[in-house]
């Protein structure tokens, strides 16, 4: 058992023990290393001026992803690398490719979210992210800035992502021979044992395997469990909740698997909600549009599919989508294993059907079926980074391909009830109907009936109500033709671009 927590600091390795299980990355390197580069603007994971980038081996290659430390916790760094925007050149002085492109754009005024665009940007780089104007805005959409406009950033951007220019002063970013020693330094952090560190009473604990983890939590049945950490970051620095035990899963492999098969895939609670959108969207290219929309690069690389799904969050992004899948979900209690449907998890607002220890190990999600179309809608004050006013997941199967008749039909909302719910009075509606815009009409007015809404700040429940009709006859629309009926970002941006 491991009482420390190892892991690489701009090229430097660092062994901590006894640090408080709630410790944020970005406290500790603004209060213990002096590095003040990375700063907090939100200390909520919406602004970006905190981006880092973390490094980690995966296979023989090093993994690059940008991360919002003010939400990140320090035991998730052990066995890995932390790359601040002081980390960019060995010596201080010279400007990284990333930053010179910001000094040539004038793309700083303030300065304040600058170092958080040069690392999204450098995280980009070492990506290949292509310097097309669709993929830095999605590169870019977990960071704010109030003064530039984002012109100057963008075409900053183009210029980080292309090919490197470099003259006299300028480094190349992590040549062979520093990825090498980089790969070095990370085989060095890495350990098969499980990690324990103690501060004051509380612990922090990191088992290695599934049957260790439960294992730990019917020692701890009050721990919590943490994946992602980008709702439970929430909790500690808005309202300063300090765990006794954190139980973090991110080192045990099965939590951290796909498994595909010919019947669907097995994603594990812990992957990534980033991961699990690369194979979702082969599975069911109807959830791409909320996949990229779920928060922003920065939150997708850390939080997870489980975490997800376990928080119970009746605006969560992924639950309508997975529910209209027919997703089931796997819980395991020490030794037992048990499968239910993912829409029986949810029974009431912030009630789950999860007994005391018992944790999500996985989530089943099966292919579409033939003569099938899923889609998935989200609809938000703001496009990108933003929290659901309304989810809509459409799954319809039809008699033959000219989808005259439905055979079977699922519909989940998120956002309209104190659980994602599905619509089951309309689904009954049109079962074994012609799909036609008459009965379109009609289950429109009996899904209006469906649901009790509330009000919020997000939008009111007339509001509600009237975009969840709205979203079935889109669905409908787009079923008949398979094209967008409304206007898309895409087509937007290059219409706006023309103009």
């Amino acid at each position: 058992m491991r009482t420390s927590i190892d892991f690489v600091l701009n090229g430097q390795r660092r062994s901590l023990q006894g640090i408080p299980p709630e410790l944020t990355v970005l406290r500790y390197l603004r209060e213990s290393e002096g590095l003040v580069g990375t700063k907090e603007g939100c200390a909520e994971g919406d602004c970006g001026a905190c981006t880092s980038v973390v490094a980690e081996l995966a296979g023989e290659a090093i993994s690059y992803r940008a991360v919002n430390t003010c939400i990140h916790f320090m035991g998730c760094l052990d066995g890995k690398a932390l790359i601040t925007v002081e980390g960019l050149t060995s010596n201080g002085r010279d400007l990284h490719p990333v930053q010179r492109a910001m000094v040539a754009e004038h793309a700083s005024q303030c300065g304040f979210c600058t170092p958080g665009f040069v690392m999204s940007l450098y995280a980009g780089r070492q990506n290949h992210v292509p310097p097309h104007r669709q993929d830095i805005d999605d590169l870019l959409a977990g960071n704010l800035c109030r003064c530039t406009g984002y012109t100057p950033i963008i075409n900053a951007a183009v210029q980080a992502l292309s090919v490197p220019n470099l003259g006299e002063g300028v480094v190349d970013d992590d040549p062979d021979y520093l990825k090498a020693a980089l790969k070095s330094l990370l085989q060095s952090t890495a350990h098969g044992e499980p990690l324990e560190v103690r501060s004051k009473g509380r612990l922090f604990i990191a088992p290695r395997g599934v049957l260790e983890l439960a294992s730990t939590l019917a020692t701890y049945p009050e721990a919590t469990i943490l994946a992602g950490g980008t709702d439970l970051g929430l909790l500690v620095t808005k309202k300063q909740a300090r765990p006794a035990v954190l139980v973090h899963i991110g080192k045990i492999e099965a939590l951290n698997s796909v498994d595909e098969s010919e019947q669907g895939v097995r994603i594990g609670a812990g992957v990534t909600v980033e991961d699990a959108r690369r194979v979702l969207e082969e599975l069911y290219p109807g959830m791409s549009e909320v996949l990229h929309r779920f928060g922003c690069v920065q939150v997708r690389n850390v939080g997870t599919v489980g975490g997800n799904i376990a928080n119970g969050s009746p605006i969560g992004d992924l639950p309508p989508a997975l529910i209209a899948a027919d997703a089931h979900l796997r819980l395991r209690l020490g030794t037992q294993v048990r499968d239910i449907k993912l829409e029986n998890y949810y029974l009431a607002y912030g009630t789950q059907d999860r007994k005391p220890s018992e944790f999500i190990e996985s989530v089943f999600v099966p292919r579409l079926g033939p003569n099938s179309l899923l889609r998935v809608y989200k609809v938000s004050k703001r496009f990108d980074q933003d929290i659901s006013a309304v989810c809509a997941a459409f799954n319809v199967s039809w008699d033959s391909p000219g989808r005259e008749f439905v055979r079977e039909v699922r519909i989940c909302f998120g956002g309209m009830a104190g659980i994602p719910m599905r619509a089951l009075n309309c689904e009954g509606f049109l079962r074994a109907r012609p799909w036609s815009g008459e009965n379109i009409s009609l289950a429109t007015e009996i899904l209006r009936g469906s649901y009790e809404p509330l009000s919020d700040w997000r939008a009111s429940a007339g509001y509600r109500t009237r975009v969840a009709g709205n979203l079935l006859q889109k669905f409908f629309l787009e079923s008949l033709s398979g094209e967008p009926v409304s206007l898309a970002r895409r087509e937007y941006g290059r219409h706006h671009e023309a103009r």
